[in-house]
């Protein structure tokens, strides 16, 4: 992982989770996830870049 992904503080995916836990919808995608938890999310571009490098 790059040292500019953020992740968001435990506190916040506990509650995140346990709101999921009672909705009886589907999950949200994984970009819907990390946006709602305020995740530094790199695109899709800057993955494979760092993927790459040798």
């Amino acid at each position: 992982m790059s040292a500019t992904t953020k992740n968001p503080p435990k506190h916040l995916v506990r509650e995140y989770l346990a709101r999921r836990s009672r909705d009886p919808q589907p999950p949200p995608t994984p970009e819907e996830i990390r946006r709602q938890l305020g995740w530094g999310m790199l695109m899709p571009a800057d993955l494979k870049l760092a993927t790459n490098r040798s």
